[in-house]
């Protein structure tokens, strides 16, 4: 089975949840989930896990306060991640517009640019639409983790 490590950003929880919940369902048939709730550079370096990013979308498309730490380690220290695999779940909020999802964005050209390899689409959640992100994102995460 599958080492998974959910790095999770998060300000009112709504990512968190989700990442829970996908831990719990994934945990069920048999993964090793780490949910991650406040992500330090150093939780990836001793390990291969697979890496899954559930993140909100804070202000104009930025990183959530708890996650943003990480995100700043990984572009400062740039350490190789190469042959790491990685997936993005975004939550966020259509009516911004041009930002909408840029907490995505950002993390995917951060892990890109350490040599992290994404695995599918990033599934982009819009709050406009979906009130319960977890009922989107648990599937998505099942089907995202067959295909490693």
């Amino acid at each position: 089975m599958t080492r998974l490590r959910i790095l999770v950003g998060s300000v009112y929880g709504g990512a968190l949840l989700t990442a829970r919940a996908i831990k719990t369902d994934l945990e069920a048939d048999g993964h090793q989930v780490t949910v991650l709730e406040a992500p330090k550079l150093d939780d990836l370096l001793d390990n291969d896990d697979a890496l899954l990013v559930c993140t909100s979308t804070t202000g104009q498309g930025e990183i959530p306060p708890n996650l943003l730490p990480f995100y700043l380690d990984l572009r400062e220290r740039l350490p190789s991640l190469a042959g790491r695999t990685f997936g993005v779940i975004v939550l966020g909020d259509s009516s911004y517009g041009d930002t909408f999802c840029g907490a995505g964005n950002l993390m995917e050209e951060a892990l890109l640019e350490a040599g992290a390899s994404q695995s599918g689409d990033t599934l982009r959640i819009d709050a406009l639409e979906t009130l319960e992100p977890e009922t989107e994102a648990v599937p998505w995460a099942r089907t995202w983790l067959a295909q490693l």
